[in-house]
């Protein structure tokens, strides 16, 4: 009997392993809480991003000087946009990223030295780093159709836009956002114009 005696544990040491026990279960519960919490954050974050903030890699040089190839940028789902704004579009299962030169029902007009005018003016356009007719293969002058938009890229030798008819004139709803702002690299971060 007395054997047994020893194999049984005490009242204190009942209390103790409960005690363990409780606590073990209350920080696997703290653990599991915050992994869900961590999870519903991220997958809110990725929404947002996906959603209204899409995140942007540059590739080539079509829009050399304002961005560069391999530079971050985040655009912003817009419901409006004005010439001169940096817009990116779907175009054949990839997002390409041009300015804004003229709107539906602008007539828009580009010489042969590749200066641009949009309903009879002179656009100013300091973005632009050498004037270039580039890959034209559309007369001039064109009004910018009903629902569309007339885009340029503002490396005007490298760019196909809507000067050419592979890319011609952007449907609105085919516009992801507005590119506002560079985030990498670092040493570029801006927001662009």
């Amino acid at each position: 009997m007395e054997g047994r005696a020893k194999d049984v544990p005490s009242l204190e040491q009942l209390e103790a392993e409960l005690e363990r026990v409780m606590e073990t279960s209350s920080r696997r519960r703290m653990v599991r809480d915050m992994v869900f919490f961590l999870l519903v954050v991220a997958a809110a974050a990725i929404l947002i991003v996906v959603l209204l903030l899409p995140l942007l890699q540059i590739k080539g040089t079509s829009m050399e000087r304002t961005l560069e190839n391999g530079d971050l940028a985040v655009a912003v789902n817009n419901a409006r946009y004005e010439a001169g704004d940096v817009i990116a579009f779907n175009y054949n299962n990839s997002v390409l990223v041009k300015r804004v030169i003229a709107l539906a029902g602008d007539w828009v007009d580009i010489d042969e030295d590749g200066s641009v005018y949009v309903n009879e003016q002179l656009l100013d356009e300091p973005y632009v780093n050498e004037k270039d007719l580039g890959r034209c293969n559309i007369d001039f002058p064109c009004q910018v159709p009903k629902g569309k938009i007339f885009v340029l890229g503002d490396n005007r030798k490298s760019s196909i836009d809507s000067r050419n008819t592979e890319v011609g004139c952007v449907e609105e709803d085919a516009v992801v956002g507005e590119v506002v702002f560079r985030i990498w690299p670092l040493s570029k971060v801006s927001f662009i114009k």
